[in-house]
C-alpha cells in the first residue's frame, strides 16, 4: 500500500481516499484509460463553486482547497476526471417528492437567495450545482460499474445526506448519495447497495430514505447528541428493512480509538450482507479541527479507514466504490 507523499499533509478529503486506493501507485491502463492515469477517477465541474451565500461555512473555497492541493501534489493531471451531467428528473423522483424538487428549482429563478431553514440556502445558480451533484455520482456510479475506474471520488457540493425524501435541510439540497444508490439499482441492476456514513454529523436523510429497504444496507458513525437529533443505536431499520440500519453514535472527544473501532465492526457486519458496491458519505468535520463539532479524528484515520472500505470492496464488489464529498469545513484541514 502506498503512503501519501509527505507534501500532501492535510488533505484527508481527498489524497488520502486517493492513497488508500492505491491511486499513488499508477495502476493499469485500458482502453478508457490514457497512460500515465490512475485507476481513480474525481468528479469535478467548476459549477459546483457557483453555489454560494456570502458568510456560509459550506463555501466554494472547500473545493478550491482541494484541488490546489491535488495540484500542487502533481496528481490532478493523473486522475481520471468525470464531467458530471444533471441528474434528470426520474433519477431525482426515485428518492425525492415531486414537491421537493419544484421547490428546490424554483429557487433558481429568484434573483438573491432562499433559505428552506436557518442553515439551507439555495441561490440562482444553486438548482444547477445541484442537480450536477447529484448527476455526478450518478456518473461515478457508471464509471466503476463499466470497469472504467475501481473507485471515484466525488468532489461535489452542496452535499447531500441531510436531505430528506421531501425536505431540503443541514446545508443540503438533494441526497446525492441516495440518488446515486437508486441509479445503481435501478439502472445497473445491483441487488446489495452498502453505504458507509462517517460524517460527523448523522446523516437522517439517507437513513430515512432507505429505512424500509432491505437491499441497501446503511452504516453511520457520527457523535452523539448532535445535529440532526436521528441517529441512536436503536434505530435499526423497520418492515424488511430490519437490521439493515446499523448507527455507532459516538460521544463528544472520541478519537480514532473508537471510530475505528466501530467502523470494524460495521464492516464485519456488512461483510455477510455481500455488497456489491460501496458508497461512502465522506465527510471530514469529525476531525480534530473542524470547527462545527467535538470529535478528535486525525488526518491519518480517514487513510486507515478508506483502505479497510477498500479491502471488503476487493472481496465483495469488485473493487468499486463511490466515495461522495459531505461535510469537512476547516480549510486547512481540507488542503
Amino acid at each position: 500500500m502506498h503512503e501519501p507523499p509527505k507534501h500532501a499533509g492535510r488533505l484527508f478529503a481527498c489524497l488520502l481516499f486517493l492513497a488508500a486506493a492505491g491511486a499513488l501507485g499508477g495502476g493499469s491502463e485500458t482502453a478508457d484509460r490514457p497512460e500515465g492515469k490512475t485507476e481513480v477517477g474525481l468528479v469535478w465541474s467548476e459549477k459546483y463553486l457557483e453555489h454560494v451565500a456570502p458568510g456560509h461555512v459550506e463555501r466554494p473555497e472547500r473545493l478550491q482547497a482541494i484541488r490546489s492541493a491535488l495540484e500542487e501534489a502533481g496528481l490532478w493531471r493523473r486522475l481520471t476526471l468525470i464531467e458530471p451531467s444533471r441528474a434528470p428528473e426520474e433519477a431525482l423522483l426515485r428518492v425525492h417528492t415531486r414537491e421537493h424538487v419544484e421547490r428546490v428549482r424554483r429557487s433558481a429563478q429568484t434573483e438573491g437567495l432562499v433559505w428552506f431553514d436557518g442553515d439551507t440556502y439555495a441561490g440562482p445558480d444553486s438548482y444547477e450545482a445541484a442537480l450536477l451533484a447529484a448527476g455526478g455520482a450518478c456518473k461515478a456510479v457508471d464509471a466503476v460499474v463499466e470497469g472504467k475506474v475501481r473507485s471515484v471520488f466525488c468532489a461535489v457540493r452542496p452535499p447531500g445526506h441531510h436531505a430528506t425524501s421531501g425536505r431540503p435541510m443541514g446545508f443540503c439540497l438533494f441526497n446525492n448519495v441516495a440518488v446515486a444508490a437508486r441509479h445503481a439499482q435501478v439502472v445497473h441492476g445491483l441487488k446489495r447497495i452498502l453505504i458507509i456514513d462517517w460524517d460527523v454529523h448523522h446523516g437522517n436523510g439517507t437513513q430515512a430514505i432507505f429505512y424500509r429497504d432491505p437491499d441497501v444496507f446503511y452504516i453511520s458513525t457520527h457523535q452523539w447528541p448532535h445535529y440532526p437529533g436521528t441517529g441512536s443505536a436503536d434505530e435499526t431499520g423497520e418492515g424488511k428493512g430490519e437490521g439493515r440500519t446499523l448507527n455507532f453514535p459516538l460521544a463528544a472527544g472520541s478519537g480514532d480509538k473508537e471510530f475505528l473501532a466501530a467502523l470494524e465492526s460495521g464492516l464485519e457486519q456488512a461483510e455477510a450482507f455481500k455488497p456489491e458496491i460501496i458508497f461512502i458519505s465522506a465527510g471530514f468535520d469529525a476531525h480534530r479541527d473542524d470547527p462545527l463539532a467535538s470529535l478528535r479524528f486525525s488526518t491519518e484515520v480517514y487513510a486507515e479507514a478508506t483502505r479497510r472500505v477498500r479491502r471488503l470492496a476487493d472481496r465483495t464488489a469488485g473493487g468499486r466504490v463511490v466515495s461522495v464529498l459531505e461535510g469537512g469545513y476547516n480549510l486547512d484541514a481540507l488542503g
